[in-house]
């Protein structure tokens, strides 16, 4: 099992599998059934040759799993079957503490703040 690297993509792709941003029912139904490649890329706006391999990162690192939907849902659908990502349980777990140690670490100290300064650089 390997450590997540927290990038912008990872931060997103994450926020999507947590169902984060939308309504109590969206969530439930993204943690319990996940979500299918093209659905994850529209959510996220990665193209799929960032999303795949960061999906990958995160399966082998046992954050996030990845099965197919039955035949039968494909098949009464007219179309191929779909690959889901769901999040795991070490995923729901340590997602969460490492977005939010990943957004401590980009924002700026308590008491400072960006001084404004006029146009050419003089400091009055």
């Amino acid at each position: 099992m390997s450590e997540v690297k927290m990038t912008p993509h990872t931060q997103t792709v994450l926020r999507a599998m947590l169902g984060q941003g939308g309504d109590g029912e969206c969530r439930r139904t993204v943690l319990s059934h996940g979500l299918y490649g093209l659905e994850l890329s529209k959510i996220t706006g990665l193209p799929n040759g960032t999303l795949f391999p960061l999906l990958e990162r995160l399966r082998q690192a046992g954050w996030v799993e990845r099965y197919w939907e039955q035949d039968e849902i494909a098949e009464s659908e007219g179309r191929p079957r779909r690959r889901f990502y769901k999040i795991t349980s070490k995923g729901s777990e340590l997602a969460p503490h490492a977005l939010a140690a990943a957004m401590s670490a980009t924002a700026p100290a308590p008491g400072i703040l960006a001084r404004p300064r006029l146009a050419g650089g003089d400091l009055r």
